[in-house]
């Protein structure tokens, strides 16, 4: 049985009435957020969850949470709008589910406007993506077929869906100004309504939100991360922030800032395990080292959250390819790294 968090509901300074429920997004008990909007224009759906396992039932649950604890009727058939706020599983899985019963418009930046019209043909081209960044990484052939697995189990249920309009940086759609904040996902979008911020998954009230790799999918990768924290403090008079998971954050600009000196702390201990090993590492071979304890789909997630560190200190300077000349003459080779600062 499913122990979500209370149906929430928050009003923003521009008189929003903005109502959270929750779901369970994976059966390992992975729990994500969804909004309804009233006040901004039609009703409006913010995210889906992922539509695996029990997570289309949280959400009519969780619509019909915001009946019984705040004397809102609503229903799927009353949402006329959907935002995507980025193209991961967890956010759109259930889209297909809640378009179906609702036949409302749908909307995503257009750089994940890919991700939901031409689903199938994304999910190749990541897979041929990832698999020439598993060899540069030095991963074992045996392993990666493991991980491949991990990272196609859970979007065999999805196929692509229409998207109505894109979103873009700066829209303003009946008071929802949109913010452009690539990094995590290339399409993320934040959304202000007045004093409240729904941050997605760009920032999260304890998690530093994952990261990967930009040489596996552009628009992503801690340089462009860094650029969308750093752009989010110049919005002033934000007093609450409300993300994808987690709980709300009632100090953005110093979650902020604990989330860039987090990063700043990883990419000093990349240094110092390299600086420790005394020899040059590949990204498997470091990512070893700073999770030696993870299993399953976290050593993925491991094996790609080093990678993002360990390009972000090579476009910066700090790294060099130590076996350049074998780089150079073969396919593919894994790629040494070594201090260079």
């Amino acid at each position: 049985m499913n122990h979500l968090p209370p149906v929430e509901h928050f009003k923003s300074s521009t008189g929003v009435d903005i109502f959270r429920f929750s779901m369970q997004l994976f059966p390992n008990g992975f729990v994500g957020h969804a909004y309804i909007l009233e006040g901004a224009g039609e009703l409006t759906l913010v995210d889906c969850g992922s539509g695996i396992g029990t997570s289309n039932d949280d959400l009519l649950a969780g619509i019909a949470g915001i009946g019984e604890r705040f004397d809102r009727k609503f229903g799927l058939k009353d949402i006329q709008r959907i935002i995507i706020t980025h193209g991961h599983i967890d956010h759109f899985g259930g889209l297909a589910f809640v378009k179906e019963q609702s036949g409302a418009r749908v909307g995503i930046h257009e750089l994940d406007r890919r991700v939901l019209t031409n689903y199938e043909e994304r999910v190749i081209v990541a897979t041929k993506a990832l698999g020439i960044y598993f060899e540069r990484a030095g991963i074992e052939p045996a392993l990666r077929e493991t991980l491949f697995q991990m990272y196609g189990f859970a979007k065999q249920h999805v196929t692509s869906i229409d998207v109505d309009f894109n979103i873009a940086d700066e829209l303003v759609i009946d008071g929802m100004e949109f913010i452009h904040t690539p990094g995590h996902c290339p399409g993320q979008v934040c959304i202000r309504l007045g004093d409240v911020l729904l941050s997605a998954d760009h920032v999260l009230s304890r998690t530093t939100p994952h990261q990967s790799p930009e040489s596996i999918t552009h628009y992503m990768g801690l340089d462009h991360y860094a650029d969308s924290l750093r752009k989010l403090l110049r919005f002033e008079g934000i007093g609450l922030a409300l993300g994808g998971h987690e709980d709300p954050i009632h100090d953005l600009y110093g979650r902020i800032h604990a989330i860039r000196a987090s990063h700043n702390r990883k990419l000093d201990r990349i240094r110092k395990i390299m600086r420790d090993h005394g020899e040059p590492m590949t990204i498997s071979a470091i990512s070893r080292a700073m999770y030696p304890q993870v299993e399953g789909y976290h050593v993925l997630l491991a094996i790609e959250e080093a990678g993002a560190h360990i390009e972000y200190l090579y476009q910066h300077g700090h790294l060099r390819i130590a076996n350049l000349k074998e780089f150079e003459a073969e396919d593919n080779p894994a790629i040494l790294y070594s201090l260079h600062d």
